[in-house]
């Protein structure tokens, strides 16, 4: 309503962090949120949304330093609780740990990571409302239980002894939406909740939080890179980049009348069906100026075949992946991949698309050799991958690399980036021991990382960067083909569109083959020249990856493309 107190207030928010001159992380950042009420704060990797949302909860290392106000408003005895300046370096732990979870809840981008591994999450939803609330054990595991119902999670007293290891990603978060609004906050603050979650189940946790949140009234603050998704759930955006505040208005007119420039730019870096055999914008085409002017419609050339590559490169006939199982105490089998039959053509790319539990990932490991087969055959030229020896087995991984989801757990922390590139050239015989040097750096220009990368560990890249030295790496024993799993799921939409243009001109350049997996089909879409849809273990549909899209005949496929946010 008009002239209401908001329930959040903040008011030229900065943070920085020590050094000569310190680093501005944060820089006069203010917004407010009314009750009931949604605001997106959305923008890339180290934009400082999260930091925004800890400081929040008084949740930044004491090497931050702040200033500004940050009031929140809490209106159940008539009062108001703040965190005023210059206070903020200063959190009184008491005062902090009583809003935290009373007031002010918050979900975590990875619910993994955030749950106890060694609690049930019933007892850890049990210990959230006791923290607050007078309760008994008893009470507190009702509610605990009430509450596991009402984020719909199946059979909530079963639930309730589970630990986090036992249950799927989507089950994960929506525990942690219930740890977050079981104490009915004034404020609830959703850190990415959906980020790796499939477009249906993101639908789904999009949907409940919004239902619970109407039904408390609660203020949202909502951090996504993802403007499409912050349309479908927000009253407000806020465009970050670079600690600053760039464009803040109503979610319609930042998203369909956007004036700066970055705004712009994450809007036309993701992919759509206007950008089939296209090169993708990135966000450096709307920021720096460019001479002569961007072409953001340049046509990506089709890889120059000829008669010598045409063909088939691998065949996948009847494969079966099962893994033994209990059900009610009986022993049961588990079909991961029933039945599944496909090919890909040299230099074409055949998109994968489900989600999570389908059996993506499970075919793309049977391929190279990391799960066993219980039935069918993976042929590969003329070769069997399911009969084959260990010494045939490795002459065959220099054909067949993968590019995994994660690469910061994919590369050793350990090792240069350097040695990272040379051990394959060095195990697999690539290159002679005195030309190892310069073929790292060969391989470092061609995914565009400088010269001065060979001497740096992971840890010192961004994820965009550290994705780049997983595609070089998959390169250096010059592979026939490359399986995407997930490769850019987590990726901002810029970092994102990088990539895509990346693996489209490598593609071009080196004659690849791709199998790219991904829960994303707008992603597959631009990339794929066909695509197979999953569910359960079986492929339901298959074709041309614009008719896929455009013209699904599964109702499964559907379901896919209705839940993807537009």
């Amino acid at each position: 309503m008009p002239g209401e107190q908001p329930i959040l207030t903040v008011n030229e928010l900065q943070i920085s962090f020590g050094g000569a001159p310190p680093f501005s992380a944060v820089k006069n950042l203010t917004f407010s949120i009314q009750k009931g009420k949604t605001l997106a704060v959305v923008g890339e990797s180290g934009s400082g949304k999260s930091l925004t949302a800890l400081a929040l909860m008084g949740l930044l290392p004491n090497t931050a330093k702040l200033s500004g106000e940050l009031r929140l408003h809490v209106s159940d005895n008539e009062t108001t609780a703040a965190f005023p300046s210059p206070g903020l370096a200063t959190y009184d732990l008491q005062l902090t740990t009583e809003f935290r979870g009373r007031d002010i809840g918050m979900i975590f981008q990875e619910p993994m990571s955030a749950l106890n591994p060694i609690m049930k999450v019933g007892v850890q939803l049990r210990e959230a409302i006791l923290a607050h609330q007078k309760l008994s054990k008893a009470e507190g595991k009702r509610m605990a239980i009430d509450w596991l119902a009402k984020v719909q999670l199946l059979d909530p007293v079963q639930m309730y002894d589970r630990y986090p290891h036992e249950i799927s990603g989507g089950q994960k978060q929506r525990v942690m939406i219930a740890m977050a609004m079981c104490n009915h906050p004034a404020l609830l603050i959703a850190d990415e909740p959906t980020t790796a979650l499939d477009v249906t189940v993101q639908q789904e946790i999009m949907h409940l939080m919004h239902y619970l949140q109407q039904e408390h009234q609660s203020a949202m603050l909502f951090i996504t890179h993802d403007l499409a998704l912050a349309g479908t759930i927000a009253d407000e955006v806020l465009v970050m980049y670079k600690g600053e505040m760039m464009e803040y208005g109503p979610v319609d007119q930042v998203l369909k009348k956007p004036k700066h420039p970055y705004t712009k730019a994450l809007l036309a870096c993701r992919p759509s069906p206007a950008h089939k055999g296209q090169l993708l914008p990135i966000v450096a085409d709307f920021l720096e100026p460019k001479s002569p002017p961007i072409q953001l419609d340049k046509p990506l050339l089709k890889p120059e075949t000829d008669n010598s590559i045409q063909g088939t490169l691998l065949k996948v006939e009847n494969l079966k992946v099962w893994f033994p199982g209990k059900a009610g105490g009986a022993e049961k089998v588990y079909k991961a991949v029933d039945d599944v039959s496909f090919t890909i053509k040299k230099a074409e790319i055949l998109g994968l698309v489900g989600e999570s539990g389908c059996g993506k990932s499970t075919i793309s490991k049977a391929i190279i050799g990391l799960l066993p087969v219980q039935g069918g055959a993976i042929k590969f030229g003329s070769q069997d991958l399911t009969s084959i020896s260990l010494l045939e087995r490795k002459q065959v991984r220099k054909s067949i690399q993968m590019i995994f989801q994660d690469p910061y757990s994919s590369l050793n922390p350990r090792m240069t980036i350097g040695d990272i590139l040379k051990e394959p050239l060095f195990v697999h015989g690539i290159v002679p021991a005195l030309e190892l040097e310069k073929e790292a750096l060969r391989l470092l220009d061609v995914v565009l990382l400088p010269a001065d990368a060979m001497h740096r560990y992971p840890h010192q890249f961004s994820g965009g960067q550290r994705q780049r030295i997983g595609i070089a790496r998959a390169l250096t024993v010059r592979p026939q083909l490359l399986i995407c799993d997930e490769s850019v799921s987590a990726l901002d939409v810029s970092i994102q569109a990088q990539i895509l243009n990346l693996l489209k001109e490598l593609q071009r350049e080196l004659q690849l083959t791709y199998l790219f997996i991904s829960h994303d089909l707008g992603v597959v879409h631009y990339i794929s020249d066909r695509v197979m849809v999953m569910q359960s273990g079986k492929i339901v549909e298959t074709g041309d990856a614009l008719k896929v899209l455009t013209q699904p005949e599964h109702p499964y496929t559907k379901k896919l493309i209705g839940a993807i946010p537009v």
